[in-house]
């Protein structure tokens, strides 16, 4: 059972491990070393677990935060499946989103992105008839792309010295691809822009536009879906509960309202946390999962940091994209008001992503780049069971933090009328984005909240309100620091900085720190687990 820290619990003073934050690769770190037997404790500040994959509840809704599809989890062999299924005990249990899973809207046209690598080819020849080979040799780069990835993730759980020596052969053909931005790679295989567009139509699930983002941080997302999308059955909570399940039967524990202020090292090795209130905590083992500026900014003292030269490694990468969602309630059922299961990705017509991006960034008034709309009650088949005659809608888009800074240091639900009436003004924005697609919502809201990036800041604890951790561009998979293994003995690093964007790259960095950990091969135990 995940505790709260304010119930002043019996709480043992030392662990095998220690785990700072519970997003997926917190949790999945957790659950792979309580399956050895350790004893781990997990600490997150936020009043509930979860990280991205949480949910709030309020006026008798539910929303998910930052789960709105994961792909490849409806293939029972899939590596991505084969992690949840192991780590939640088979508990956790998934929902098929059907044939068509996003559509990417562009002006009055739209365009399906289907389920099966064929049929998705075939879909774009009908929308593209005259750059069938431009399609087909993206697809091929794409997959090309994506069996490179395994030696460059598994170059990261390398022990230092190894990694000193056979490095750069484990990264070198990944690299080809990640050095390249999105835009590079397609553009040489066609002039066609509208293709271009189409294309890289879901680039808000990592959060750059073409000429921006790295090229393999496309492909990975790409292929992440290319063969549909599913959702959590009960809701995204069900990732956090069913994992807490493993972690405590190794008698290892989730605290949640559990802030840890610094993590204790001793002549450069790390020994335990002291918590906001004194009280401290110790092991052999400390993990962090709160991202690389968090860490190494606020975590460990700053002459450490300077030491090891985290400093200076900080301004080679720069914070992710910030928004903003707004979570709708409505009543009736999802079938009631015809909500789709597939996504919404809509885009401004005249102009490509980039050039959208910057004409926002100019002018926050001016049209946002991309909108985002999602249908977590469609997607659940529990929903209805769970909350009867009720829907709910996300609505997300960009919203750069500093819109925001005037109110930073004002505290939640107490930021003055002026930010409420800025957030009003950009909820009636996004209204107007849903009534053009789905015109029979009007007046059926029931319930609504828009959320910022300061409220992104105040609970999942990212200084700038960032949502996919670091940026993903080319030079970010150029950074060596980015790995499990810090300088500082004992303490490690997960989550999405060390590997990518995203559930799948959250979870797959809880793998790796794992097996940095352990020296365990972790997916060759998982498979033979089946046999």
């Amino acid at each position: 059972m995940i505790q709260s820290y304010k119930q002043k619990i019996n709480l043992e003073e030392k662990y095998d491990a220690i785990i700072i934050g519970s997003g997926i690769g917190s949790l999945c770190t957790a659950a792979l070393l309580s399956k050895e037997g350790k004893k781990v404790l997990v600490l997150e500040r936020h009043y509930t677990a979860g990280g991205f994959t949480h949910v709030f509840k309020r006026k008798g809704y539910e929303w998910d935060v930052g789960i709105h599809y994961i792909g490849e989890v409806q293939n029972p062999n899939a590596p991505i499946r084969k992690m949840f299924d192991y780590i939640s005990n088979d508990k956790l249990k998934w929902a098929d989103m059907g044939e068509v899973y996003d559509k990417i809207i562009i002006g009055n046209k739209t365009y399906d992105f289907v389920k099966g690598v064929k049929n998705f080819k075939a879909k774009m020849y009908e929308y593209f008839p005259n750059d069938i080979d431009a399609i087909d040799k993206y697809v091929q780069l794409i997959f090309d792309c994506n069996k490179t990835m395994k030696k460059f993730y598994l170059e990261k759980a390398l022990p230092t010295y190894l990694s000193k020596l056979v490095g750069f052969f484990f990264r070198k053909n990944y690299l080809k691809y990640s050095s390249k931005t999105t835009y590079e790679v397609i553009s040489s295989l066609t002039d066609n822009e509208d293709l271009i567009k189409v294309l890289t139509g879901q680039y808000g699930d990592y959060g750059l536009p073409p000429k921006q983002s790295s090229f393999a941080m496309h492909a990975s997302v790409v292929k992440h879906y290319f063969n549909g999308g599913s959702f959590p059955i009960g809701g995204s909570s069900q990732i956090a509960n069913t994992i807490d399940n493993v972690i405590e039967s190794s008698k290892g524990t989730i605290l949640v309202s559990a802030e840890v202020k610094k993590i204790l090292i001793n002549n450069n090795k790390a020994s335990g946390v002291e918590m906001s209130d004194g009280k401290k905590f110790y092991s052999d083992l400390i993990v962090s999962g709160t991202g690389v500026f968090q860490t190494y900014n606020h975590l460990i003292p700053n002459d450490i940091s300077v030491k090891h030269g985290f400093v200076n490694n900080l301004k080679k990468v720069t914070p992710s994209v910030a928004h903003g969602c707004l979570y709708l309630g409505l009543n009736g059922t999802s079938e009631e008001l015809g909500l789709p299961k597939n996504n919404l990705w809509i885009y401004p017509k005249d102009v490509d992503h980039d050039t959208a991006v910057s004409n926002y960034l100019n002018d926050t008034d001016s049209d946002f780049p991309l909108v985002y709309i999602s249908f977590a009650s469609s997607k659940d088949p529990s929903w209805q069971s769970r909350y009867p005659n009720k829907s709910t809608i996300d609505i997300i888009t960009l919203l750069p933090y500093e819109s925001f800074i005037k109110w930073e240091g004002t505290k939640w639900m107490k930021r003055g009328e002026d930010y409420g009436d800025l957030k009003e003004k950009i909820t009636n924005r996004l209204l107007n984005h849903l009534y053009k697609q789905l015109p029979h919502l009007k007046g059926k809201i029931d319930v609504y909240e828009l959320s910022s990036p300061l409220t992104t800041k105040n609970f999942v604890n990212y200084d700038k309100g960032e949502l996919y951790g670091i940026d993903h561009t080319p030079s970010r998979f150029n950074q060596k620091f980015l790995r499990p293994k810090t300088p500082i003995k004992n303490l490690y690093l997960t989550g999405q900085d060390i590997v990518s964007a995203g559930v799948g790259g959250a979870l797959f960095s809880g793998l790796i720190t794992a097996a940095s950990i352990t020296g365990i091969n972790f997916m060759k135990k998982i498979y033979k687990k089946e046999d």
